[in-house]
């Protein structure tokens, strides 16, 4: 390595050294009590809090005992250097101007939210103060630094952000590029309580949509899926949020359907109709040409198209089919499982061969039909042995031998209970 100022021999001799801590050469970050210590380990080290055990006190503990290498603080330590910041005093690991990295942070976001006056935007206060407070603000600055020379970083959307080129609105975030960076900062305005609290897949649907009109090129098609998006598709997503929590199924679900109508709209323009002048015939040719799976997505879009009065209200749709497996035989159900299968393990409370459950048989009995585990014995084959009675034998019920319960069991037949004398 070739230096302006040094030559490979000095520069291995002023900047590189055996780390006390790792035991490599490596680019030193200072010398230290117990030897020179690399950028790795220093940076480790610092970041390291608790009581120190010299002292009792609770500090930084860059340090190490002699004895037994404990961690111990700068004082007992015997470091020449302090670690304290020069604004709040916190002991922490220092960037520039000695300031720790949450007043390094503090400074920073009031640079990038900054109005024009020197302070921060007051509609911008809260998600400074929700930066400024996370648990590590050397987090906080990576992001902000991520993407130096890229117009669409973070740094870059806050400025916009401060000084109003962008509304604090979720439809403006909805249309900002990169999106990814643009939905993270959605959601942290979401939990400062700057944007209302809108649920993330139903942002993510409404991020996607524009960009999926913007490649229809039919402006009467990107007019019917606004349409059928806003009264329809939307109106389903909220209320599901409000019900339930919504799932990646659900919103993909929701892409779908949009997508199928849109597929549908080409479709028909292929056969020179719109949806208005749309016909039996073009629904029953569709539903024969695509799979059950796009027939189910499309059924939504064409009952909102007939209740809208869209197209004609005389249109019927084909029933849904149901696909259901057949259930099975008797013979089926008899032929064991392959091992490794789920039907070949056992659960809790089941027979794994007969599938008869040994819980709730009343339930049971009711719903299914009893399994009969007669097998047909084959025919020139030997007798069949007889069946083994499992039902114990019934005891008489005035025989002598029978005692109550609450007889002394050391009496023998005969005696005289003790309880009864």
């Amino acid at each position: 390595m070739t230096r302006v100022y040094a030559t490979d021999e000095q520069y291995e001799r002023w900047f590189m050294a055996e780390c006390c801590r790792c035991g490599r050469r490596r680019h030193k970050a200072g010398h230290w009590p117990d030897g020179y210590i690399c950028r790795t380990y220093a940076d480790r080290a610092i970041r390291v809090r608790g009581t120190c055990p010299g002292c009792s006190q609770d500090r930084a503990l860059p340090g190490r005992r002699s004895s037994d290498r404990a961690p111990i603080c700068t004082t007992c330590a015997g470091f020449s250097q302090t670690f304290d910041c020069s604004r709040c005093g916190f002991e922490a690991k220092l960037l520039g101007g000695r300031l720790c990295e949450r007043c390094t942070l503090s400074d920073r976001l009031t640079t990038v939210l900054d109005d024009g006056t020197g302070r921060i935007r007051p509609a911008l206060r809260p998600l400074s103060d929700l930066l400024a407070a996370m648990e590590q603000p050397g987090s906080g600055l990576a992001w902000l630094a991520m993407r130096r020379n890229h117009p669409g970083k973070p740094a870059a959307l806050l400025q916009r952000l401060a000084v109003g080129h962008i509304p604090l609105t979720h439809d403006a975030f909805h249309e900002l590029q990169p999106w990814r960076t643009a939905a993270h900062l959605e959601e942290l305005l979401m939990a400062g309580g700057v944007l209302p609290a809108v649920n993330k897949y139903i942002c993510s649907f409404q991020r996607w949509l524009p960009g999926h009109l913007a490649s229809v090129d039919n402006p009467e098609h990107v007019k019917t899926i606004r349409l059928f998006a806003t009264w329809h598709v939307l109106p389903a997503l909220r209320a599901r949020a409000e019900r339930s929590n919504i799932t990646p199924s659900v919103r993909r679900n929701a892409a779908e359907r949009i997508t199928y109508a849109t597929t549908f709209l080409t479709w028909l323009d292929k056969r020179d109709r719109t949806l208005g002048s749309c016909r039996q015939s073009d629904i029953d040719a569709w539903y024969a040409q695509n799979t059950e799976h796009a027939r189910q997505r499309l059924r939504a879009f064409l009952a909102w198209a007939m209740q809208s009065r869209q197209c004609s209200r005389s249109l019927s749709l084909p029933a849904m089919k149901i696909s259901r497996r057949a259930p099975l035989t008797e013979d089926e159900r008899l032929v064991p499982a392959p091992r490794g299968t789920a039907l070949a393990r056992p659960r809790a409370g089941r027979f794994p061969a007969a599938g008869l459950h040994c819980g709730s048989r009343q339930h049971e009995h009711r719903h299914q039909p009893r399994l009969s585990l007669a097998v047909p014995w084959p025919p020139g084959g030997p007798a069949l042995p007889p069946r083994p009675s499992i039902r114990p034998p019934q005891r008489d019920r005035h025989s002598s031998s029978r005692r109550p319960r609450c007889c002394d069991p050391a009496t023998t037949p005969g005696d005289s209970c003790p309880c009864r004398r």
